[in-house]
């Protein structure tokens, strides 16, 4: 990483102070150019945006709803948005090729979703014991992650955007007790992305369903065990009516980021004013789902514990370490079978590593410090 000076620092700060000034004094109409006045087409856009949501589902397919909202509000009503959860419009898992193919202008979604298509997708969502929430935003904003989903989305016609993050995860919900790795062989679990194959190689099978599904699925048997995201969502989603053992850590989701697609045509048709109202949308969605479930998580926490109902548990440190040794595996077949997501990898985990020296002697340290403190 490039290294910048104590002078360069402090005069880059100046340069920002002074063009903050002369931004105000213009704005004050103290400063004159002769630059026209920027003006705005009245030209009036009206997209759909697809999810892999129910429809309202809460965070998610709410902040789906808040962000068309944000837009209509922010652009005066001259981009509006109509949102149609899984279902609605296109099957839930069906969102990335509706806006691929113009069927729809938006979706949103999780990027692991579509690894059958873009094996290198994955690591834009959540790899097994990778980086938490702030660590994928350093990487994609500030260490060219945003830059490489651009790349590799660019061939389907679409803009990728970060547009929530779930935080930390449970590890999920089982029908029985796992008390090593022999208690995988054989279990039907619903799980995406990596993970799925990490429950594989233990010796199970990855289901992958959308969310409306999995309750309908777990309480007939057709899967013995589902992860989905945390407590607040967990508890919502009725799991601990049907399912006893309630796992963590979420070793095979640390952060897993949301996404906002669209549609490339559609998005240079725009104005440059509403592109980046489009975008800064994305920016406070990223922000506002992080932000619901990290308030809410704990609350849910303790009353699935006042059920009396849910054996919360922590996986036996056995299999922690078979999911570690199985995540590099399934990696290091995916990389070597797929020169883009080599490229990807290569990128993410130079950067986990120079983030994790820091996240060392600050976060790690500090959560320690606190531990017994009321």
């Amino acid at each position: 990483m490039a290294t910048v000076s104590r002078r360069d620092f402090l005069n880059k700060g100046a340069k920002i102070v002074a063009a903050g000034s002369a931004g105000l004094l213009a704005a004050c109409g103290t400063e004159k150019t002769g630059e026209a006045p920027a003006v705005h087409t009245r030209k009036t856009f009206r997209w759909k945006m697809v999810t892999t949501w129910q429809p309202h589902f809460p965070v998610m397919g709410e902040g789906a709803d808040r962000a068309a909202k944000w837009i209509e509000e922010m652009s005066e009503g001259r981009l509006k948005i109509d949102v149609y959860g899984g279902g609605e419009l296109v099957p839930a898992l069906q969102a990335f090729d509706a806006v691929t193919q113009g069927v729809a202008q938006m979706s949103h979604g999780a990027s692991y979703y579509w690894a059958g298509k873009i094996p290198a997708a994955q690591f834009f969502s959540a790899v097994p014991f990778g980086m938490n929430a702030q660590q994928m935003n350093a990487w994609l904003y500030f260490g060219g992650g945003l830059k490489l989903w651009e790349e590799i989305y660019a061939d389907f016609q679409l803009i990728p955007m970060p547009g929530g993050n779930t935080g930390v995860q449970m590890g999920g919900w089982f029908n029985k007790e796992i008390r090593s790795v022999d208690d995988l062989k054989g279990l039907k679990m619903r799980i995406p992305g990596l993970g799925g194959k990490v429950i594989a190689k233990a010796g199970g099978s990855a289901i992958l369903s959308a969310g409306g599904e999995i309750f309908t699925n777990l309480e007939r048997g057709v899967i013995d065990a589902t992860e989905w995201i945390g407590p607040y969502h967990d508890y919502l989603m009725g799991f601990h009516k049907i399912a006893k053992y309630y796992y963590y850590p979420g070793w095979h989701e640390p952060g897993t980021v949301l996404e906002f697609a669209v549609n490339k045509r559609a998005f240079e048709e725009l104005p440059k004013d509403l592109q980046e109202i489009v975008r800064t949308a994305a920016y406070r969605s990223n922000v506002m789902m992080l932000s619901e479930f990290e308030a809410k998580n704990n609350v849910y926490l303790q009353k699935l514990r006042e059920t009396g109902k849910v054996a919360l548990k922590r996986f036996p440190e056995e299999v922690l370490n078979a999911f570690r040794r199985y995540s590099q595996e399934v990696i290091d077949e995916l990389v070597e079978g797929d020169p883009l997501s080599r490229k990807v990898y290569e990128s993410f985990s130079k950067f986990r590593k120079e983030v994790g020296g820091w996240a060392e002697i600050s976060e790690k340290v500090y959560y320690n410090l606190i531990g017994g403190m009321e």
